[in-house]
């Protein structure tokens, strides 16, 4: 039974990588078409594709063995639960380890056990799909500078080139604070010679 469980959870893991693998080909084969038709935006969607295959890749292999991990759980457990079952039909070991344990209550305890463990096991899988969500897209658009550049220039052989990098042209720098302070005051004076002037003026 454990067998064909383990044929049954692994075996649609194995075949997903192939299919993955064949498709990043044909993402390559149509990253190589568009830059010899000079669509270079076309090119930088289709690797952040690639991108996010590759990922899909890493999480199917990390998958695969946790499977693996909990099989090997599962027959330890069929394995203590057999030798359970085995002291339970054999009527003098019940009879002297009778009043030391109950095997009932062992197993009920290793079911409960086990339950748990699973539940834990999962929620934690769950929470850490939940942030690992929240940080792909700031890490897409941060590994999609390099990653990018990389696989283009891989598959074009450098015809390429990279993909628009970010804008690093300087800002103009601020004047300094004297020379704001000194038009300041220039303005000043010369307010003040036009009010004297128009005082004399009127005096005259």
């Amino acid at each position: 039974m454990l067998t064909l469980a383990n044929s049954y959870m692994v075996s649609p893991v194995s075949l997903c990588l192939p299919d993955i693998q064949r498709e990043e080909e044909k993402v390559k084969r149509s990253v190589k078409d568009a830059a010899k038709k000079g669509q270079k935006d076309v090119c930088v969607v289709l690797a952040k594709e690639m991108i996010r295959s590759r990922k899909a890749v890493s999480k199917l292999y990390a998958s695969k063995a946790h499977m693996n991990s909990v099989l090997m759980g599962m027959k330890n457990q069929l394995a203590v639960l057999r030798v359970a079952g085995s002291l339970q039909k054999s009527t003098e070991v019940m009879k002297a380890m009778q009043s030391l344990v109950k095997i009932p209550e062992i197993q009920a305890t290793m079911r409960e056990l086990s339950k748990e463990m699973m539940k834990a096991g999962i929620i934690e899988e769950m929470l850490e799909d939940t942030f690992e969500s929240m940080d792909d897209q700031e890490e897409m658009e941060e590994e999609a500078e390099m990653e990018i550049d990389k696989i283009l220039f891989e598959i074009t052989a450098g015809a390429l080139g990279k993909a628009p990098s970010k804008v690093t042209d300087a800002l103009p720098e601020p004047e300094p604070l004297g020379a704001m302070a000194a038009s300041d005051d220039e303005e000043e004076e010369e307010a003040l010679e036009a009010m004297q002037s128009r005082l004399a003026t009127l005096r005259s």
